[in-house]
């Protein structure tokens, strides 16, 4: 059957270098977009649209994904999403590393919800109510959120530091069975800190089951990234394997002077588990990581930058082994004398970060910290870091492997249909960038600096960055399961 071409549309993009998301050759041409929709895609000189734009050959591509962040309140309050649209991102996946904004009413933020709160206020106590406020004062990108599991453990343990006992469970459940009743699209754990460090394996099956339920997915940011990374990878493989969930395994790396070098053996077992049930992986392209800051990843780190501090915010942006000489204490008795508070931790290899970067199931993913006053580069600079620095100066892989990274691959494991590709009939979520200078900006000591090379951001038909500032339109939209696709399919997928 031959295609239909419309013979007027409200947007035609003109001589494009198109890289539809699928990974294969780019094409040249033009995409014509009518209300919030890709109607034709090719040479187009026939359609007329109500609005042109002539990309001069630089390259469009689908919007990314960001399938790790913690922009659960950064969406609402500063919807404009500077950080993100700037680096093409389009779509973000919210509620990692165990927590979210919901459900949940509680007097306290416990590290580390303290990332993504800033008061008991900021919380909400149904996951709807968190969507509602989504959709009645929208952002500029596309979110679909999780559960965290140390959320729901805050509001049902009187005791943290044990396991939840059957009936904990039994209420636990029954919110999150609400939560994704209400548009959540699966649960994450942060079982490496305190709020869930204590809850054993068959705790998290146990809720696992409820996502299996609602056929959605289950993000970990696992026990251990260091010494013992392949005892969390089995414990997670376990997880999937008895509540029959697909699983994604948050910003894999391996942590620890001591451990350079081990990713050779967790991506083959990530290899190995894939052939046998559903296991996905991002990575986020530097080899420093940041988190709240404590006692376990002091003497694993080679470098320490406090990123904030409630008692000391005049120390944001030092390294802790100064502030600690300036104490006149040790490593140790400074971090308790700054927290709560955040830290940079440089502890992985460039070696790892490429390897695991390279495997070509590995999505992309920013784990930035929206609310840090002095945050890791990544927040701004993830996926224009990508595109320059790995593809076009390392040359890592190809440009059209990298946006598959972005696009196909993570659209395929969140279910997120219509998205991620340049197609007739997929939502108009579009990047439209110079591959010669497309570069990050930011660093460790300016860390908020936009990135260079992106000229223009849609989302669902809207433009929302152009000319190097936000639009200040914002047609982002909640992006409830129910609306979503089938979850966690193989990560070949568009290949």
């Amino acid at each position: 059957m031959t295609e239909t071409k419309p013979q007027h549309a409200d947007l035609v993009i003109r001589s494009a270098r198109l890289i539809d998301g699928t990974g294969s050759p780019s094409t040249h041409g033009d995409v014509a977009i009518s209300n919030d929709r890709i109607v034709a895609v090719g040479l187009l000189g026939k359609i007329a649209g109500s609005y042109e734009i002539e990309a001069n050959g630089k390259a469009l591509a689908p919007g990314f994904i960001d399938v790790h962040t913690h922009d659960d309140r950064a969406l609402l309050s500063d919807p404009t999403m500077a950080c993100k649209v700037s680096q093409g991102v389009t779509t973000v996946i919210t509620g990692n590393c165990g927590i979210s904004l919901a459900p949940l009413s509680s007097k306290s933020l416990p590290p580390p919800l303290d990332l993504i709160a800033d008061q008991p206020g900021s919380l909400f106590t149904d996951f709807a109510a968190y969507l509602n406020a989504l959709e009645a004062d929208p952002p500029a990108v596309n979110a679909a959120a999780q559960v965290g599991h140390s959320t729901l453990r805050i509001g049902a343990l009187d005791n943290l530091e044990r396991a939840a006992t059957d009936k904990e469970i039994r209420r636990m459940r029954n919110q999150l069975d609400q939560a994704l009743e209400d548009g959540a699209i699966g649960m994450s754990t942060g079982l490496y800190y305190d709020l869930a460090s204590a809850a054993p394996t068959e705790e998290v099956i146990e809720l696992a089951k409820s996502v299996n339920d609602a056929a959605g997915i289950h993000t970990t940011h696992m026990r251990n990234e260091g010494d013992h990374i392949e005892t969390s990878l089995e414990e997670s493989f376990r997880i999937g394997r008895e509540a029959d969930v697909p699983i994604v395994i948050s910003h894999h790396k391996v942590g620890g002077l001591s451990n350079h070098g081990r990713s050779r053996q967790t991506l083959k077992m990530i290899d190995e588990a894939q052939t046998q049930q559903a296991i996905a992986f991002d990575v986020y392209p530097y080899v420093a990581s940041s988190t709240v800051l404590g006692v376990k990843r002091l003497e694993a780190a080679s470098r320490i930058v406090v990123t904030w501090s409630k008692p000391h915010p005049e120390m944001s942006g030092r390294d802790l082994s100064d502030i600690a000489d300036e104490m006149g204490c040790d490593l140790i008795q400074t971090a308790q004398a700054l927290a709560p508070a955040g830290a940079i931790y440089f502890m992985m290899s460039e070696d790892d970060v490429r390897r695991i970067l390279s495997h070509p199931n590995a999505m992309i993913g920013s784990d930035g910290l929206p609310h840090d006053d002095h945050p890791h580069p990544r927040l701004w600079g993830t996926f224009p870091r990508v595109l320059g620095h790995y593809v076009r100066e390392q040359g890592l892989f190809t440009l059209e492997e990298a946006v598959r990274r972005m696009t196909t691959l993570p659209a395929a494991q969140f279910g997120l249909v219509d998205r991620g590709k340049i197609s007739v009939g997929s939502y108009a979520d579009l990047v439209l960038f110079n591959p010669e200078t497309v570069i990050d900006r930011a660093t460790f000591e300016a860390p908020s600096q936009t990135a260079e090379g992106i000229d223009l951001v849609m989302v669902n038909g809207r433009i929302i960055w152009k000319e190097g500032a936000p639009t200040g339109a914002r047609p982002g939209l909640a992006l409830r399961r129910q609306s979503l696709g089938p979850m966690g399919l193989n990560p070949s997928v568009g290949r």
